[in-house]
């Protein structure tokens, strides 16, 4: 590739492109999460995503059957501003905070960690992605909450669909697409 091609960059995708990868196979509500959001619900609805090097975080309280995804695009970066959610340190406690608001308890929670895909990277314990992920796991470590699943690395993109009323979650890699 020349020094000067355009680079593929999945976060500005418009919303119609994405779309062809949303599953169409639920009558649910559905809540599709860009880069740099958080959302929680009590509601069943079905969340889903596009994730690389990004990371996402899925909480579900088994008890209360609701839960909440984030997708943050880089381990670290300002906590204030309008973009503060699209960084891991940022969005990981704020995912925490929403669903706690919601009535969860930390003790009936518990975490699914995907994304961190580093298609380019030479070094991949230095990656984008490998940092995403190990923030996310390092975090949950700290506020005790179990991680139960877990699709993390690789060289290929993911779509993620949580399912907040039972808290199931699918995964289908770019290359089955």
């Amino acid at each position: 590739m020349r020094e000067n091609s355009p680079k593929f960059n999945p976060a500005v995708l418009p919303a119609e492109a994405m779309k062809k990868f949303e599953p169409t196979d639920s009558d649910k509500p559905r809540h599709f999460l860009y880069p740099g959001q958080v959302f929680a619900t009590r509601d069943p609805i079905v969340i889903s995503t596009i994730l690389g090097s990004c990371a996402a975080v899925c909480l579900w309280d088994r008890n209360k059957k609701a839960g909440g995804m984030n997708h943050y695009l880089l381990p670290e970066g300002l906590a204030e501003g309008p973009n503060r959610l699209r960084y891991g340190n940022v969005a990981n406690p704020e995912l925490l905070r929403q669903v706690l608001a919601l009535g969860c308890e930390i003790r009936n929670l518990q975490a699914k960690v995907f994304g961190g895909s580093s298609a380019f990277a030479v070094n991949l314990s230095q990656s984008v992605g490998t940092r995403n992920v190990d923030l996310a796991e390092s975090f949950l470590r700290s506020a005790g909450i179990p991680v139960v699943e877990r699709e993390v690395s690789g060289k290929h993109g993911r779509r993620l669909v949580f399912q907040v009323a039972d808290g199931m979650t699918t995964i289908k890699s770019f290359e089955q697409v």
